[in-house]
């Protein structure tokens, strides 16, 4: 299970002109409603002499919600949640800004513009290293003596696994992380590796990258 997003801070801008009325698409990583809402009142305070600011956001909630702004009905804010939804795309948001060139595009140049605008906006992102695969990984803690250290490293690296920490101390504990599921036949080798002993827990999955 997985998604793309925008890393961090990072924002990708994709422009589309016709007729003189230039679209300015704005692609940003959003993590909740509110952050999406935030997002839109800085757009609108960047471009404050713009005549719209058309909004689409996705959260990987599932939650979507997308705006025309005083342009013709489904011409634009649908039109950009189609291009971020094509893209795979979740917990971003995209605002597409436009100064009126002075003659009317009509319902299928609206479309067409808003659409372009928002697909080079998402392939500046990738041409700028800003997308993300966010995966659901569950983080599998274990406490071992440091003779089994070696075995149950290979071990987690043969189970698909990464090893992010590892403290020593009396004993070993390591901070595995696996893609969610991937984990159970790591922990059941574990157990019986010491005997049915339980030296290796799993935690809460959550999304990350992995």
């Amino acid at each position: 299970m997985s998604y793309l997003t925008l890393r961090g801070n990072g924002e990708a801008r994709g422009e589309f002109e016709d007729r003189r009325s230039r679209f300015i698409a704005q692609l940003a990583h959003v993590g909740s409603e509110a952050e999406a809402e935030e997002f839109l009142a800085a757009v609108r305070a960047r471009h404050r002499d713009a005549r719209h600011h058309v909004p689409a956001w996705i959260l990987s909630d599932g939650r979507e919600r997308c705006s025309d702004d005083g342009e013709p009905s489904r011409t634009s804010g649908m039109p950009t949640l189609e291009v971020l939804r094509g893209a795979g795309l979740a917990d971003v948001c995209c605002v597409t800004t436009r100064y009126f060139g002075g003659t009317l595009l009509g319902p299928g140049g609206l479309v067409r513009a808003y659409t372009a605008a928002a697909q080079a906006a998402v392939a500046a992102a990738w041409d700028d290293g800003l997308v993300a695969e966010m995966t659901l990984v569950t983080p599998v803690t274990v406490q071992l003596p440091y003779a089994l250290y070696d075995r149950v490293a290979r071990m987690c690296a043969d189970a698909g696994g990464k090893l992010r920490d590892q403290l020593f101390a009396e004993d070993v504990q390591l901070s595995c992380a696996f893609r969610s599921g991937d984990e159970v036949p790591f922990v059941d080798a574990v157990r019986e590796l010491a005997n049915g002993e339980e030296l290796a827990r799993a935690g809460e999955p959550r999304f990350s990258e992995f």
